[in-house]
């Protein structure tokens, strides 16, 4: 049986490796706990939310001596046509191996962008928006800016599934 550690407390992380982790190994134990990620509250950058990930993976699977560490990262980062939301997913395992993988980016209205880019959090953001309370670890942004035909946890588990395909399929690795 694998086990495998979330970095992060979210249960919409923790479902997205749950409903992948379950596909692949169905007897897997998934555990979570909170762990530090090393980057700001409001990643900008692919680079900077990959390395929250990695950051988040690494601690996941020392803390739990787990067979694989995954740490899941947002960001929303500026591009020439606009600012997008994406998330990157890292996992690790004993031996060090790496996989990497991203849910894809999405589009920000230029009012959210704006925010953001004057220091806000994406998050708190698209809660005073829709008027609703923590919708990171609900629906999230994907969810909302979709009428929830991709949640945060569908985007994630895209993102979780890329991560872990060197150890679906390690032959091509």
């Amino acid at each position: 049986m694998k086990k495998i550690a979330v970095g992060s407390k979210n249960p919409v992380k923790i479902a997205a490796v749950e409903n992948v982790a379950r596909k692949i190994w169905p007897d897997a134990e998934v555990v979570s706990l909170e762990v530090a990620h090393g980057t700001s509250e409001q990643p900008r950058s692919d680079d900077e939310a990959v390395e929250g990930a990695r950051s988040r993976a690494k601690l996941a699977l020392e803390k739990a001596d787990a067979d694989i560490g995954i740490g899941l990262e947002g960001c929303a980062l500026d591009m020439k046509h606009g600012m997008f939301v994406s998330d990157w997913v890292v996992a690790i395992d004993k031996s060090g191996k790496i996989g990497m993988g991203s849910s894809g980016k999405l589009l920000l209205p230029e009012a959210v962008a704006s925010e953001i880019r004057n220091g806000k959090e994406l998050g708190p953001v698209m809660d005073r928006l829709v008027g609703q309370h923590n919708i990171k670890q609900k629906q999230g942004t994907s969810g909302i800016l979709t009428n929830n035909i991709v949640t945060r946890v569908t985007a994630f588990e895209r993102g979780v599934i890329y991560a872990l395909a060197r150890f679906i399929n390690p032959k091509f690795y």
